[in-house]
């Protein structure tokens, strides 16, 4: 088998995956992993097989302010400081708007949204300090175009978005880059939850006749966080075959 690019080589360097222990999250920590990262996975709960690729592990609530920042602080100290970040956590709770619940919406946005600040803030001291780094957070093309039923997620996602750009513009001269991928419906098992007539439409919206698999996603993330991309920043890169179309 050839050997991997040059830019798509993460020897050397330390990866920090937020909601690793399964989907989206485990193939990246898997694909990282491969490519010569050490990965730091990061999840509620770890599952056996994050612990199998991952180089350290941490069960920590991304939505915990003080939790995050004292995990941060624990890896720095052990020579863990991140060259790559991926905000990948996500959660659910579906509802139309007038049936939506204070708790699902806080939920949501604690997780999605808050997470993602929770991490970036932790990471970019640490990578202004080593002059540079890469953080990928993994949206949702619901966050620029809405979804019945997903107001909440739509808000948590749109406002990463925003968040990513505001923070491109404030990092960028520490050669420090983040980036948003944004996938249609992907076969997880978050999707394998949805009712089938959702996950029919997300077919029939599909260009491309079919849904994205986790690896799909994965490899944007590889991309964005390589040399590749090291003219990129504050970019929204769409993996949906076609869906927001």
């Amino acid at each position: 088998m050839p050997a991997a690019p040059e830019a798509f080589d993460f020897t050397g360097q330390v990866a920090w995956i937020s909601g690793a222990s399964r989907g989206i999250g485990l193939c990246v920590a898997r694909k990282l992993a491969a490519a010569g990262a050490r990965v730091v996975g990061l999840d509620v709960r770890v599952s056996p097989e994050l612990k199998a690729v991952a180089a350290q592990t941490l069960e920590v609530s991304v939505s915990d302010f003080a939790a995050v920042q004292e995990a941060a602080a624990a890896l720095a100290r052990q020579g863990l400081a991140p060259s790559v970040l991926v905000n990948n956590a996500g959660i659910t709770r579906d509802a139309v708007v007038w049936k939506l619940g204070e708790a699902d919406w806080d939920a949501v946005l604690d997780v999605n949204l808050k997470g993602t600040f929770n991490l970036t803030r932790a990471a970019v001291p640490l990578m202004r300090e080593a002059g540079g780094g890469a953080v990928v957070c993994v949206g949702s093309i619901n966050g620029l175009r809405g979804k019945f039923g997903q107001s909440n997620y739509a808000a948590s996602k749109a406002g990463m978005i925003g968040f990513a750009k505001a923070v491109a513009r404030e990092v960028g001269r520490f050669g420090v880059r983040i980036n948003v991928v944004a996938p249609g419906m992907v076969e997880t098992e978050m999707a394998a939850a949805v009712p089938a007539e959702v996950r029919a439409r997300a077919l029939e919206e599909s260009l491309l006749g079919k849904l994205a698999t986790a690896a799909d996603i994965a490899h944007a993330v590889m991309f964005l966080a390589s040399k590749y991309a090291s003219h990129m920043t504050g970019q929204v890169l769409q993996v949906d075959g076609g869906q927001y179309l």
